[in-house]
Formats: C-alpha cells, sequence, structure tokens
C-alpha cells in the first residue's frame, strides 16, 4: 500500500489549549508507517455554533500534514483514541472540547459513510480551518469542489473572526511548538 497525504485538522477550547494541541500533535507524530511532514502555525478562533455548543471559550485550531498507509476507517480509530486519551468528553462531542481531530482530506478519496465523510463537509466554510491547511499547502486541490485551498480562502467569509496566535509557543516541527520539558531536562 502507497502513502498517502493526509491533512488532519486539530482543536481546543478548555483547559491549556497549547498543551493540548501540542500533545495530539505529538502522538500524531509517533503514529506507525506515518510521517508528519508539516505542522501550521496556531490560530485562534471564536467558537462557531452551526450544529454544536461547543462553549464560549476561544479555540485554538491548527493543521497537521502526514503521509500515512494508515487506512482512512483506522485513522479515524486511532483520533478518536487520541481524542479519549486527552480526555475529550464522548457523551458530548459537540460540547467544549479538550481535542477535536478531523480527517480533512485524505489525499484525493472523496469517502462518504455514516460515520466518515471525507473531505470534510464543512471546511469549505471555515476560515479557522482553511488559513493553516493554506499554510501548509495553498495549491492543494479539493476533489469535489476543484478549488485549491487558497481559492477556497479566498472565498470564505470573514466571520467568525480568526487570528494568528501571538506570539505562538516555542517550535519542536518547524513553525510548531514543543512538547513540555520535563523539570532539570
Amino acid at each position: 500500500m502507497h502513502r498517502e497525504t493526509v491533512f488532519i485538522g486539530f482543536g481546543s477550547n478548555v483547559g491549556d489549549r497549547v498543551d493540548f494541541c501540542d500533545r495530539a500533535v505529538t502522538l500524531l507524530s509517533l503514529l506507525p508507517h506515518s510521517q508528519v511532514v508539516g505542522v501550521s502555525l496556531l490560530y485562534e478562533s471564536e467558537p462557531v455554533n452551526d450544529h454544536a455548543q461547543p462553549g464560549d471559550g476561544w479555540f485554538l485550531n491548527g493543521v497537521v500534514q502526514l503521509e500515512t498507509d494508515i487506512t482512512p476507517k483506522g485513522l479515524l480509530a486511532i483520533l478518536r483514541e487520541i481524542e479519549r486519551s486527552l480526555g475529550r468528553d464522548e457523551e458530548n462531542r459537540s460540547g467544549p472540547r479538550t481535542i477535536d481531530l478531523d480527517i480533512l482530506f485524505y489525499g484525493q478519496r472523496i469517502i462518504n459513510e455514516p460515520d466518515l465523510v471525507v473531505p470534510h463537509p464543512r471546511m469549505h466554510q471555515r476560515r479557522f480551518v482553511l488559513m493553516p491547511l493554506s499554510e501548509l499547502d495553498p495549491l492543494f486541490l479539493h476533489p469535489s469542489l476543484q478549488r485549491t485551498s487558497s481559492q477556497l480562502l479566498a472565498e470564505v467569509e470573514k466571520q467568525p473572526e480568526v487570528r494568528l496566535l501571538f506570539p505562538q509557543p516555542s517550535t519542536r516541527y518547524g513553525s510548531r511548538q514543543a512538547c513540555s520539558q520535563p523539570p532539570g531536562s
């Protein structure tokens, strides 16, 4: 099986948001048969109350670019396990969250199954996804909309507010923060 380019969106609006995002990226970097090849900067965004009730806390969001041969369903199961391990409330998935992980793209595949829809069905309406995605690969082509990530970003509404987190935490992944070092290391 050959490796596919996969983009995973991540976000947190509960507790130490930077730590939850950092730990999620770290766990993704440890996946077998996979390699993290890019991690966006962090963006802060107002919560979106479309079909969910995420609470009032602003989100930290970013995108990970992964090369993997893990199947889409297998990857979804791993993402759900990472969310659980980082304290995601399974009973209230649409509420405030320690971490949210979404498969945005899995190569150029179009998947429409009851528990997995790829490309992510609302990503083209969300600046907090399109800004970090465009940072990583502005020319990545959405397989069903036939628009690049930068074209989608140029077309999306400006609300809710999304802003680059400043200053960015220290980096391990190039433009990303590192895991916290234990005292004395």
